[in-house]
Parts: C-alpha cells; structure tokens; sequence
C-alpha cells in the first residue's frame, strides 16, 4: 500500500509541476521568453481562492472562477510590465524583471495575506480513498490532478500543432516581421502567451493547496522545479514537459519513500543534472536548426 501511495503522489505532485511548465512552454514557444514570475502566479491562485472561498465565504467554484481569472490578469501584467519594454529594446533584462516582479507579489501577499500558513478545505481532499476496505491514504484530488494535467498538455500540443492559428503563432516567434506581413498580431499573441502561462500556474495552485498549506512563499520552490521540469522535458514541447513533471515527482516521492525526505531534494536535482548531461536539449527537446 506505501509503494501505491507513493506512486499516485508522485504522479499528482509531477502533473502539478508539469502544469506550471506548461507555462513556461507556451511563453518560450510564442515570445521566446518565459515568466521567472510563475511561482508567485501559482501561489496567487491558491491564495486568492482561499480568500474568496474561507474569508468572503464564496461557494468554492465562484472563489476558484475569479482566482484563475485574476492570474490570467496578472500574467498580462507580467509581459506588459516586465518583459515586453525590455524586449522591444533588444535587451535581455526581462530575466530580472521577472524575478523581481514575483518577488515584489510575494511580499504584497505577505503583508496583506499574513505570513502564516492556512488550510483551504476541500470535498476531494477531506476522505482518503479505500480500496477493499484498506486505506489508501491518498485523496481524489490527487488522482483528479494528473488527468488536469495531461487533458491541458493535449489541448495545447492540437492547438500549435494542428490548428493554422497555432502553427503561425509557432513560427511567429522564428520571423516575427514576417509575421507581421502575414497579419498574425505579435504582440496580442505575446500577451495571450503570458496570461495562459499564469492560468497554468493558478491552475496548479488551486489544485494544489488542500493537499499542502496555502502561502505567501510555497510558490519560490515548486517555480524552481517547475523550470527544472521545463528544462528536462525540452521546453519546445508540450507533451515534453508534461511527461518530465511525471517523472520528476515519480522520482520524488519513490527518494522520500525509500530514503527520507532529507534526501529528496539532493538526489532529485542531481537526477536532473545526470539527464541534462546526457540529454542537453532535454528528454523530448529538440537542437535549435540554425541557418548559417
């Protein structure tokens, strides 16, 4: 029964930093940036629908609907704020201003939220499953993430890879003036790109926060991971991404089953590196082919 509880876990645990890289995927895809904000997005969206839902008493699905939506918010905030200046001046300062904007919404969350963390109440997480009349000890909110997930990873590998919308917003990024000739909107796409970016991670937070507590700071470390994962998975593939945060948070909680939590973190990013090393454009990535 440990080894099943680990398994689904890992396997809700890796679909929450899969969904988060999912965000970075679509950013890199379409602008050729990424949002170092993530974190704080999934750390919005978790505590806005603690807010909504246990201080204002909002029916859950009202607090989760207006929290998504203020992500998506914040994520055009992002690329109108700090990224798309420094862009349009060739500079690469976008790096920092990313960073520097999640850190500044951590503190603002911090000093308004409160440092101390809370438990957000949830129907999918309040029964562990049984089986046979043997306890699980995992929820159904755990098995409900993955499917997320996945469902969102395929939506998006049939929107840039099968639609002509998705296909010029692909190619958009490789020419962007002649995609401008072609009449796709670069700029309106770039900003679309950073509001799903930071769905995805208020997608990931919702989800998460029963099973963990809500805080103006649980967003730093599952961001870093998120990128780990992106990083693995080969960043220009969707499917990639996904498929790494499986086996990121697979990894996971077999090291913490088996040797402790002490050791998680260790083995799980040298993992990581040993990938990276033998697979420098990840898992699934492919070589940049540049015309020379």
């Amino acid at each position: 029964m440990l080894a099943i509880s680990a398994l689904i876990s890992g396997l809700g645990l890796g679909s929450m930093y899969g969904l988060m890289a999912l965000g970075f995927y679509v950013t890199y895809a379409v602008s050729g940036t990424v949002n170092f904000a993530q974190g704080s997005s999934m750390m919005l969206g978790a505590v806005l629908t603690f807010s909504f839902a246990q201080t204002f008493g909002w029916p859950l699905w009202a607090a989760i609907a207006l929290a998504l939506a203020l992500c998506a918010l914040y994520g055009l905030l992002v690329e109108w704020l700090a990224v798309r200046p420094f862009v349009n001046r060739g500079s690469d300062a976008w790096l920092m201003a990313t960073v520097a904007l999640g850190i500044v919404l951590d503190n603002l969350v911090m000093f308004t939220y409160g440092k101390e963390p809370r438990s957000l109440a949830s129907p999918l997480a309040q029964s562990p499953l049984e089986i046979g009349g043997l306890g699980l000890g995992v929820y159904p909110l755990q098995l409900l993430i993955p499917v997320v997930g996945l469902a969102l990873a395929a939506l998006l590998h049939t929107l840039s890879r099968r639609t002509r919308w998705g296909t010029a917003l692909l190619a958009a990024v490789q020419n962007r003036a002649a995609a401008r000739l072609m009449g796709i909107p670069i700029r309106r796409a770039v900003a679309l790109a950073f509001a799903l970016s930071a769905l995805f991670a208020g997608i990931a937070g919702v989800l998460i926060a029963p099973l963990f507590n809500v805080a103006a700071d649980m967003g730093t470390l599952f961001g870093l991971k998120a990128f780990a994962v992106a990083i693995l998975g080969g960043i220009t593939s969707a499917w990639g991404v996904m498929i790494a945060g499986l086996i990121f948070g697979l990894a996971e909680a077999t090291i913490t089953a088996t040797l402790g939590s002490g050791y998680t973190q260790i083995l799980s990013f040298a993992l990581v590196i040993a990938a990276l090393a033998w697979r420098p454009n990840g898992l699934f990535g492919r070589a940049e082919v540049k015309k020379v």
